[in-house]
């Protein structure tokens, strides 16, 4: 554990990843600052391991849109009056009259990915890329107190490390692509999150068409399914999933409600049985469920092929991969169970692409000891209060802020973009009620030391190089 050495200038708000939720966080920081100024003022930083902005690159498909209002960008949940908003982001590029002419509310994915990289353009003076943190260190006070953490950082280039000192640290590190036991990525075996890149990787088409298999039986594996139905005119494609068909989203109106700040508030209030209540409930808005219209048009491919005489695209509902497939040269031999009566038949394909889903990332691994003062409850989940603050025990006074895994606390729009706008404002709102006074602490005259002074947060953005 360091000691707090002389008077070293410490952030208030580290964020380690930089994704929409800390992006969505650095334009709250700022659009605060430009509100205020003198003691109000939040200086902060944030670190991506990423060389540049990047949100699900690998699957901004031809044609797919967003399954979420563009009311619902990085701001105007928070404040319908920011700059920094898709329609401001419109006006900019000279396309809003002919957005407006779309008639939709959901902007292609490609598109909402470029307003995502307008904006974190406007706070690139606040972003580390290609730096990944790799520890948290307490700092004491003279009474044994941590009110400070050290970050650890290391460049994506191996070149040492450096140190940042924060009051806070906000934690929003994303979802790892989940893959079943067993089975591991490799040339011709991806998680749907590479699609793109592993398509742009491939060799030329063999003389024959080329085979897929897609496993999953959501959003993105419906999708998944489409695009390389689309891809090649002679590829062949097999969907396989465990529900008999595809299932379609709930979008309604009344149900959409669950997405909304207020209900957060109620989540958060309920009771353990209450919480999972809701979540089975409302499972049918967000998890292995697809857009109707994507559901009728792969109905509709199939159909058409068959009356053709000529499948290509081939769903096998209530079924699973069984065992673990190999990449070995030649084909890939998939074991695939009918679940309703047992029976096994062998699709051999080129390739194999699961649309599994993501899990969230523990911190502990990064928090090192300050992980023994968060506190969890019986099974393991982190408690998190409604600030997104996790509660934590002496001696540990500064803030660990989670964005993203809350889903057991704050409820089923936690990972989605839903309401990040609101958290964001949330998260600033809690920091600065958190403030604490500035100790009068002798003037340090050595002005290299334990710790040297930090930047302003302008260009190398508050880092202590070691």
């Amino acid at each position: 554990m360091t000691r707090v050495s002389g008077r070293a200038e410490t952030l208030d708000v580290l964020g380690v990843g930089f994704g929409p939720s800390n992006l969505a966080l650095a334009l709250a920081v700022q659009e605060h600052n430009e509100r205020s100024g003198g003691s109000s003022r939040v200086e902060a930083a944030f670190v991506e391991q990423q060389a540049a902005f990047g949100w699900h690159r690998g699957m901004l498909l031809e044609g797919a849109t967003m399954q979420v209002s563009f009311l619902k960008d990085l701001v105007t949940m928070r404040d319908p009056t920011s700059p920094r908003s898709f329609l401001n982001y419109l006006q900019g590029q000279g396309r809003l009259a002919d957005f407006i002419n779309t008639k939709t509310m959901f902007p292609s994915r490609v598109e909402f990915h470029d307003y995502l990289e307008w904006c974190a353009a406007d706070v690139r003076h606040l972003v580390s890329y290609g730096t990944r943190a790799v520890a948290v260190q307490p700092v004491a006070g003279d009474d044994g107190t941590v009110d400070e953490l050290d970050v650890v950082l290391r460049d994506a280039a191996g070149d040492g490390t450096r140190t940042v000192r924060t009051r806070n640290l906000v934690l929003a590190t994303g979802l790892v692509p989940w893959l079943p036991p067993g089975v591991q990525r490799c040339e011709r075996i991806w998680h749907n999150s590479e699609l793109l890149y592993r398509l742009r990787d491939l060799a030329p088409a063999p003389p024959r068409s080329r085979r897929y298999v897609v496993v999953g039986a959501g959003q993105s594996a419906a999708e998944a399914t489409a695009y390389l139905h689309d891809r090649e005119d002679a590829a062949a494609v097999h969907s396989v999933f465990s529900r008999y068909g595809y299932s379609p989203a709930d979008d309604t109106s009344f149900a959409n409600r669950i997405f909304d700040p207020e209900a957060v508030d109620h989540f958060y209030a309920a009771p353990g049985e209450v919480k999972q209540m809701l979540m089975d409930y409302h499972a049918n808005t967000n998890y292995s469920v697809v857009d109707p219209e994507l559901i009728g048009d792969l109905y509709a491919r199939a159909y058409q092929e068959k009356v053709g005489g000529e499948q290509r695209l081939h769903v096998h509902g209530a079924s699973r991969v069984t065992g673990v497939p190999e990449a070995a040269a030649g084909d890939i031999d998939l074991q695939v169970e009918f679940l309703p009566t047992g029976q096994r038949h062998t699709i051999s394909t080129d390739i194999v692409v699961y649309a599994t889903g993501y899990r969230p990332i523990d911190p502990s691994g990064l928090l090192g000891d300050v992980g023994a003062w968060c506190r969890r409850a019986e099974d393991g989940e982190l408690l998190v209060e409604r600030d997104y603050r996790i509660t934590t025990t002496a001696p540990l006074r500064a803030g660990v802020y989670l964005q993203g895994p809350t889903e057991h606390t704050h409820g089923i729009s936690s990972t989605l973009l839903s309401t990040t706008a609101v958290r964001a404002a949330e998260i600033v709102d809690s920091v600065l009620g958190h403030r604490r006074p500035e100790p009068e602490l002798p003037v340090a005259h050595d002005a290299v030391g334990e710790h040297a002074t930090l930047g302003s947060g302008v260009g190398d953005p508050g880092v202590i190089t070691e």
